[in-house]
């Protein structure tokens, strides 16, 4: 059998993760990166590294990886559009819901598989999550609580925290419980002397009624990634540094002491945490675009998917900049 022929945009940082697996996987030939830097790294492999996109194309491929800054992405995107080819682009899908919009048409109209690289979706922990709560696990959801921290990363200023990281939050929140953002009420901060903002609190209401909220900044040595679901049965902890998934349900054994009992709204039950595979996250996304390319399954983030969360995102940032919850507009979400 062929191997799907495939073009990589952007050889930075986040680039070479992506040439590192898809030079993992049997059936892609990398066959071309584009990136005006070169391959400064090493890392393209085998690949023909060229100066532009238009040179890339050229090589002959089947389908691209986008993995350049998001100021970039509308130019990139509409060019390969045009020239038929599958595109994935990293997240987020562009700098706001306009460009989104843009990419969402050309590549819907062209009838060509497109994808964002929303990676906590292929996590192993929320994939075990959103399992587990379709089973009725934990009964009615009543809240999602997400915590996504840490030191700035020294690769995104094109952006701000919230269109780099809390996108993250956003598209997970809504995948993880199946339904879409409301409303959505903001606060940010500018602490680091930069143009835009590193540090945001986010509270939601989702369609469903699941009240959501998201603390995410660039300013803590701490590095945090958690992921909170309460609801009827207990409380989920998805920990997405290391894969892991916990459970801890509500008990069923009384509490006897009573000053104890009086600070409690349920009792303590038992606390799982589950062995679950953990197959590297990129790994996963770049094989389910090849399925989704050859006709096999369809398990990726599309872009219509994407615009939905850079929606969201653009009404954290009104709201933020305006001191009013905003609601979010029907079919972005």
């Amino acid at each position: 059998m062929s191997k799907l022929r495939l073009g990589l945009v952007g050889i930075g940082m986040m680039g070479r993760n992506h040439a590192r697996v898809l030079n993992s996987i049997d059936d892609i030939e990398l066959v071309s990166v584009a990136d005006p830097a070169g391959d400064q790294h090493g890392t393209a492999g085998d690949a023909v590294v060229v100066a532009t996109v238009s040179e890339m194309i050229a090589q002959g491929i089947e389908a691209a990886v986008v993995a350049i800054p998001t100021t970039f992405h509308l130019q990139a995107g509409l060019e390969l559009a045009d020239a038929g080819i599958h595109t994935m682009i990293e997240k987020p899908l562009a700098t706001d819901s306009a460009e989104s919009e843009r990419l969402v048409d050309v590549f819907e109209n062209a009838g060509l598989t497109n994808a964002v690289g929303h990676i906590e979706r292929f996590n192993p922990a929320l994939r075990a999550l959103r399992t587990r709560l379709e089973n009725g696990d934990l009964g009615d959801i009543y809240q999602v609580a997400t915590r996504r921290q840490g030191p700035f990363p020294h690769r995104s200023f094109d952006v701000g925290v919230v269109k780099d990281l809390a996108t993250h939050d956003i598209d997970l929140t809504a995948w993880v419980i199946q339904s879409p953002y409301a409303v959505v009420s903001a606060h940010t901060a500018h602490k680091s002397g930069r143009e835009h903002e590193d540090l945001i609190s986010i509270t939601a209401m989702m369609i469903d009624g699941t009240v959501a909220s998201h603390l995410v900044n660039w300013l803590s040595p701490l590095k945090e990634r958690v992921t909170v679901v309460t609801g009827e049965k207990g409380a989920f902890i998805a920990d997405t540094l290391h894969g892991d998934l916990t459970f801890h349900e509500n008990g069923v054994v009384a509490t006897e002491w009573e000053q104890v009992r009086s600070f409690r709204g349920v009792t303590e039950g038992n606390s799982t945490r589950f062995a679950i595979p953990k197959p590297e996250p990129l790994l996963v996304q770049h094989r389910n675009f090849r399925d989704a390319i050859l006709g096999r399954s369809n398990d990726i983030v599309t872009m219509r998917e994407g615009l939905a969360t850079v929606a969201v995102a653009d009404a954290c940032i009104t709201s933020a900049r305006e001191g009013r919850a905003v609601q979010i507009a029907e079919g972005k979400a």
